[in-house]
């Protein structure tokens, strides 16, 4: 009898072997470009195209420009491509960017540490009025943004900038964006400590240097030694706060890994103190440890939050020290409570010299270039060569005389500058919006405006210190999950079902004493036309609810859903 031979096993399938290409860091040898952003920045560093910005572009116009140019490394130079005007809020992540292109720009110049000169102030408001339309917005990081900027007119813009030692260099981009820092360094009675030499030092080393040219993502800095910690220190990729060291005086504490957008992360302090004169060696090696270390994959875990939260402080700080600093650090202590609830500098107040700075309140950072000359002409008139911006999307007059004060008070409210503003002019902060945005969802500059005259109106003896922050899009600008109340523009359905602008709500945010993100309520949304009456209808139950010196913030963690809706 012959046997049945068996049945042949059936194959294995053959299982599909990728290549691991990790997080596209450097360090561990990852190289090749793994998105287009990337490949955009190994094909010519973004600082390059400044030369055909001038050679070809400015002389053959908007069509001229090559897309990688026009959508990538432009932004090496301060340059966004601002949204065509009448594309509502719904056709923002449908249409392709090429269609949301306007062929104006926005052009931001970077104000260092929000410091300027009266004559920079009066040559940033005359290119405004001469080529921006008259725009010149104040932003939340301390620079000024222009839009309908004509790419014909951008190397006449620079000449004009540089002439007076401001630059647009890495204001955008991946790159090494403005360092922010004390509006009041140098001059502040109760100031820990000067951070001034240190900023000026980061700057010439990192600045226009391709060593930093091609970060994974923007980087963002921040140094100040006031104790009223007055540059969101929590919210920078790097951050030096000022702090006296019980046994070497003052220096830094240094904090790492901070940002917002649509996954929040506060920044992580090292444990680490370091006196001003090591400050820009400590930078470098923060910076380094991101160029080389950080995720180059995805775009949206490209930031150094992404990095730190993988890594812990404790392997952070070994790196830093181990392989870029090659020296340990010293332990400190963290940064005390901050001494004032307010943090933008509002109002009149003594300097270390004997003079004043006066502190005044733009509606959420809306001026002009008409303006800005004549808050350069109102500082020299009483004695003053120096204003700052604040990371509050406010200004300062410094070194004016006591004698002067008051009439530089009145001269500045007669143009609705005001030094004595409510606490909703105060308070209140918006984005760009939907106005020039491509990426925004609604309108924010002129609701705020008109959110503020509501409030003065409707609740005119309220004044605890509060936030209302504005936001056209997730991408959270204007930080919206660190305010008392922070709106982030979407579309909603209405009473009568049909879509219109609105925010869902964020509240209790808070940065400073107790910092944290705000609590949203389940399915609170607000339309735009409903924001007033929500705002006052919130405030009030805050103002019957709170305990005897209750922070709004607090109040919100305990409070119940219905008091919040």
């Amino acid at each position: 009898m012959t046997a049945t031979p068996p049945k042949p096993a059936a194959a294995t399938p053959r299982r599909k072997v990728s290549r691991h290409r990790g997080e596209g860091q450097w360090a561990v040898g990852h190289f090749t470009p793994l998105n287009g952003n990337e490949q955009v920045k190994k094909d010519d560093d973004g600082l390059n195209v400044r030369t055909r910005i001038e050679t070809i572009y400015s002389k053959r116009g908007f069509d001229s420009i090559d897309p990688s140019d026009l959508r990538g490394r432009m932004r090496w130079w301060g340059l966004y491509t601002q949204r065509k005007q009448g594309i509502d809020g719904g056709k923002t992540a449908i249409l392709e960017p090429e269609e949301l292109d306007d062929s104006y720009f926005m052009l931001r110049v970077r104000i260092d540490g929000g410091a300027l000169t009266t004559a920079q102030l009066r040559v940033i408001g005359e290119i405004s009025q001469e080529f921006a339309r008259g725009t010149a917005d104040i932003t939340d990081r301390q620079n000024v943004q222009y839009h309908w900027i004509r790419i014909e007119d951008v190397p006449e813009i620079w000449n004009r900038l540089e002439a007076v030692g401001l630059s647009t260099v890495t204001a955008c981009g991946d790159t090494p964006r403005v360092m922010i820092g004390s509006p009041v360094a140098g001059i502040a009675e109760d100031e820990i400590i000067d951070g001034t030499p240190a900023l000026e030092e980061m700057k010439r080393r990192v600045l226009n240097n391709p060593a930093y040219s091609n970060l994974p993502r923007k980087f963002k800095t921040a140094i100040s030694g006031s104790p009223v910690l007055d540059v969101v220190h929590e919210i920078n990729d790097v951050a030096f706060v000022g702090v006296e060291h019980p046994e070497h005086g003052p220096g830094f504490d240094l904090w790492v890994g901070g940002g917002l957008s649509t996954n929040p992360k506060l920044g992580v302090r090292l444990g680490a103190w370091v006196p001003i004169e090591d400050v820009p060696d400590v930078y470098e090696g923060v910076i380094s440890i991101f160029r080389d270390y950080g995720y180059r994959r995805l775009r949206n875990r490209a930031r150094l939050k992404f990095l730190v939260a993988d890594w812990g402080a404790e392997k952070f700080r070994q790196v830093l020290e181990d392989e870029y600093l090659k020296r340990k650090l010293t332990d400190g202590p963290a940064p005390a409570d901050p001494t004032s609830r307010w943090r933008d500098h509002i109002g009149v107040h003594r300097q270390k010299d004997g003079r004043f700075y006066v502190g005044f309140a733009p509606r959420v950072g809306r001026v002009d270039g008409t303006i800005l000359t004549k808050v350069a002409d109102l500082a020299e008139s009483h004695g003053s060569g120096r204003v700052r911006t604040t990371v509050e999307q406010k200004m300062i007059v410094l070194d004016v005389e006591e004698g002067q004060v008051d009439s530089l008070v009145e001269s500045l409210e007669a143009l609705d500058l005001t030094a004595r503003p409510s606490t909703f002019r105060r308070g209140t902060m918006a984005c760009t919006g939907i106005e020039f945005c491509k990426l925004a969802i609604v309108e924010t500059k002129a609701r705020g405006a008109s959110l503020i005259d509501e409030l003065e109106r409707r609740l005119p003896e309220f004044d605890e210190p509060l936030t209302i922050n504005l936001n056209g899009c997730p991408n959270a600008c204007a930080r919206i999950q660190t305010a008392d109340i922070g709106l982030k523009g979407q579309l909603v359905l209405d009473d009568r079902g049909e879509q219109v602008e609105g925010y869902q709500v964020h509240l209790g945010g808070a940065l400073g004493l107790e910092p944290g993100f705000g609590r949203k309520v389940r399915g609170l949304k607000v339309t735009a036309e409903e924001l007033p009456d929500y705002v006052e209808r919130v405030l009030k139950r805050y103002q019957a609810e709170r305990e005897d010196g209750e922070r709004f913030a607090t109040w919100a963690a305990r409070a119940s859903e219905e008091a919040l809706s």
